[in-house]
């Protein structure tokens, strides 16, 4: 087809001066009967070519002698001699090239019909037959999708034998082609038809033979052996992967069960060998924790009953080393009680007579508290019921119990004392307090002044520092000496006494045991001293203490001799009295 316009490519560039070649009529080759050749290339087709799906008809309107027939317009159904879609439609591919020139002089056209034969040949290669082509009216572009209940029949000539009839399988398509003078796209509907029972017959009945079977028998038996093959090995792989989970829970259980037996028995450190992160490795590490836990527990009720029972012999050696039964002296009244905490303590009391008119009376709280508090105790009772019969000075006796003791006693450990003698025969109370709590003083009804509580508080260093060699202790220690007179009351006490506190963490305070001491002085001394402890456990209430209370209260009267009985009061007074 001559063609009379330039062409810009890449690389080739006409000459200048060089027209186009001038037109000329079309040269054709072959029979062109399905449509008329064309006379013009359409200036949609660029220069590149085009190859794309056409269609034609055999609907009735004639067309001008030099364009192609009406069926060819667009698709709208717009153009002359085609008013609806033609049941009788055919398809053609059509494709346009030029020479490899800036200025090509014509172009080739080739058509290649989509006939009886194209079709004969299609069916007989896949199965499929083009039942029927038509041009529609299509806005959107379906996929291809089965026709149900349209009518027809199985075209193959021959079945094999024994074949069960299936009927056909009816299916249409959308194809797209171009309107030859526009280039507009259209639409193709093209209806097929496939029969399921011919592409068996055609695989059953292949040609070639292996051994007695044909080719398409033996490809049926290939492939029906390749997917039991292949089913007999999903079977394979699953029964492999239960036995392995099967065992790998039945193991697991068997573990546990093991581990159970081995806790049963007491042995909480036996640990289950975690090996997968799921669940039953989840049920492992718990029960290991759980082990663990039990263990941690059976440790710490060991250890709370060895403190348990080493506070019971800390308390046994403690009230052991109380006074023990009456002492009888002329004129005075000894009345003394320790009411250990649940926590031993180190308070320690003591009285004992130095002669028949002399009375020592000792009152001291060891730092810390159980076994070693206890065994601290024991080591100044018997310390200062030596040195009392060698010294008949307070001071002079706690200068050398402070040698002893700062020798012998731990490093993070003291002793506070307040140690006093009463001589009835020279009417004087002497004592030295060595860092201990101040005593309380309530005159008799005969002495002269002020009848309120007095607190005496001596200077004095607690024992057992290892400061220097004692000298400071021995510079700081005061002794003082009290005239007796009738009625005079002496308050010895350690800090569980003022330190007592309740819920709101509120201290019992000297001041409120002075007032009680005011209040209820004129009483006897075990009535005094059973109304004391009733008022600290009054003020305490539920609260737990973690001190001993200790007293000891020295009553002067006018008795004759023999008429005064000292009492070593323990914890059972306590447990009666609250």
């Amino acid at each position: 087809m001559p063609v009379n316009r330039p062409c810009a490519r890449i690389g080739v560039v006409p000459p200048d001066g060089v027209a186009a070649a001038p037109a000329s009529p079309p040269v054709t080759a072959g029979p062109w009967r399905h449509v008329e050749p064309p006379r013009a290339l359409p200036p949609w087709i660029d220069c590149r070519g085009f190859s794309g799906l056409f269609s034609y008809s055999h609907a009735t309107g004639a067309a001008p002698p030099n364009e192609m027939p009406p069926t060819s317009t667009a698709a709208t159904g717009q153009g002359a001699g085609l008013l609806e879609p033609a049941a009788d439609t055919h398809m053609f591919v059509r494709a346009a090239a030029f020479p490899d020139s800036a200025t090509p002089g014509y172009a080739v056209i080739v058509d290649l019909l989509v006939n009886d034969n194209v079709k004969q040949r299609l069916r007989s290669d896949t199965g499929v037959e083009v039942k029927s082509v038509s041009v529609v009216e299509i806005a959107d572009r379906r996929e291809a999708k089965p026709i149900e209940g349209r009518e027809g029949g199985d075209s193959a000539a021959s079945r094999s034998a024994g074949t069960q009839t299936t009927g056909p399988l009816n299916w249409v398509t959308f194809l797209e082609y171009r309107d030859w003078n526009t280039g507009k796209p259209g639409t193709l509907l093209v209806s097929t038809q496939l029969s399921i029972a011919e592409i068996y017959d055609r695989i059953a009945s292949g040609h070639g033979l292996i051994g007695n079977r044909s080719f398409g028998q033996a490809l049926l038996l290939v492939l029906l052996v390749v997917v039991g093959g292949l089913f007999l090995v999903i079977e394979g792989v699953a029964l492999v992967v239960g036995l392995a989970l099967a065992k790998s829970i039945t193991g697991s259980v068997h573990e546990l069960f093991a581990g159970t037996e081995r806790v049963r028995q007491g042995d909480f450190t036996h640990k289950i060998a975690v090996k997968a992160h799921d669940q039953l490795g989840e049920l492992a590490e718990s029960f290991n924790s759980m082990t663990a836990s039990i263990e941690d527990l059976l440790r710490q009720a060991a250890e709370k009953k060895r403190l348990e029972e080493e506070l019971r012999i800390a308390r046994e050696i403690q009230m052991s080393l109380l006074p023990q039964g009456p002492l009888l002296m002329s004129g005075l009244s000894v009345t003394a009680l320790c009411v250990p905490a649940r926590e031993v303590g180190g308070d320690y009391y003591d009285f004992f007579r130095i002669d028949d008119e002399r009375l020592g009376v000792l009152i001291a709280d060891v730092s810390g508290k159980g076994t070693s508090a206890a065994l601290y105790m024991a080591e100044l009772k018997g310390l200062v019921l030596s040195l009392s019969q060698i010294h008949t000075s307070p001071r002079e006796l706690m200068i050398t119990a402070n040698r002893i003791i700062t020798d012998n006693l731990d490093a993070r450990s003291f002793i506070t004392m307040t140690y006093a003698i009463v001589d009835l025969r020279a009417r004087t109370l002497t004592y030295a307090r060595a860092g201990h709590t101040p005593l309380m003083f309530l005159p008799g009804p005969g002495c002269e002044g002020s009848h309120r509580v007095q607190v005496l508080a001596p200077d004095g260093l607690v024992l057992g520092l290892k400061i220097d060699k004692g000298e400071m202790f021995e510079r700081l220690l005061v002794e003082e000496t009290m005239v007796l007179h009738p009625g005079d009351l002496y308050l010895l006490f350690t800090d569980g006494i003022t330190e007592a506190m309740n819920a709101g963490d509120d201290c019992f305070g000297e001041v409120r045991l002075g007032h009680l001491i005011e209040e209820h002085g004129h009483l006897p001394s075990d009535e005094l001293r059973e109304r004391v402890l009733r008022e600290v456990q009054a003020f305490v209430g539920d609260a737990p203490q973690h001190d001993d209370i200790t007293l000891v209260l020295l009553k002067i009267d006018e008795r004759a001799a023999g008429g005064t009985t000292i009492d070593a009061v323990d914890a059972e007074l306590a447990e009666q009295t609250s």
